[in-house]
């Protein structure tokens, strides 16, 4: 585990947000609006909360830009293999595979599989801590709630999922697209321990992780509340921004923000 003050923590998301405009500009591929949304929740799981032994499943694996640029941080590979993104033999594609990249624990691409994944490792690693991270729209998906259901039967606590509540998929929003209602009160029906939190507060993740991990009966979902696009005003809960890349004057734009 890396541990760091508030101050480096800031530092580091704020790398990681220019290396995901960057990995996606050079690219004019990949997901900005949800890279940008997850940055703080993926810098602090590598820079304060996994201890050595536990793992971590990215569900929503169109946001690898920024996984990719918090690996390269935490100094699982060069942050010089960050410009190959989503080029031709590089290892790192556009959705993460698990045989081509150090420090990668799951294949993804079809959403709605990685909290399976994650919940079948965390019946065998008892012993350790199981994290995923799942989507908005990952929701929809019948497969994620069969996972649901198989973790609270099993009562698998040490598993703690945090949903990047950004409130935005393709085509549109989250109301406009497949509403999720009340989805506090969805897991808690699910057997679930429910906790919420501002996924942009460094503070509050990690008080959060720590009561999450202090519950021993059931597994945990943290939901996390972010802004889509994150430090990028034009990106801002924008839908456009799903599945985009900016052109030249938007890159220049997007850099001299997140300054």
């Amino acid at each position: 585990m890396i541990k760091l003050s508030p101050s480096e923590l800031q530092e580091i998301a704020g790398r990681v947000r220019r290396d995901v405009i960057n990995m996606i500009y050079k690219a004019q591929t990949g997901h900005p609006g949800g890279s940008l949304s997850a940055t703080e929740i993926l810098v602090a799981l590598y820079f304060g909360i996994m201890d050595k032994g536990d793992h971590f499943f990215l569900s929503n694996g169109h946001v690898c830009p920024a996984l990719y640029s918090v690996l390269a941080e935490s100094g699982h590979f060069p942050k010089s293999e960050l410009s190959g993104y989503a080029t031709l033999g590089s290892e790192l594609q556009g959705h993460p595979e698990r045989t081509r990249l150090k420090g990668i624990e799951n294949t993804s691409g079809p959403l709605g599989l990685g909290l399976a994944q994650a919940a079948g490792y965390a019946v065998w690693k008892k012993d350790s801590f199981i994290y995923c991270m799942t989507s908005d729209a990952e929701h929809d998906e019948g497969n994620h709630w069969e996972a649901v259901n198989f973790a609270a039967k099993y009562k698998l606590s040490n598993l703690i999922q945090f949903v990047d509540r950004n409130r935005v998929q393709i085509e549109g929003t989250v109301e406009e697209i497949m509403p999720l209602g009340n989805l506090r009160e969805k897991y808690l029906a699910s057997d679930w321990n429910v906790l919420e939190i501002d996924g942009h507060d460094f503070s509050e993740i990690f008080r959060i992780v720590e009561e999450a991990k202090s519950l021993k009966t059931a597994p945990s979902v943290i939901i996390a509340n972010t802004t889509f696009g994150k430090g990028v005003s034009f990106m801002e809960n924008n839908p456009d921004w799903h599945a985009k890349a900016p052109n030249k004057e938007e890159y220049q734009k997007a850099m001299e923000e997140l300054k």
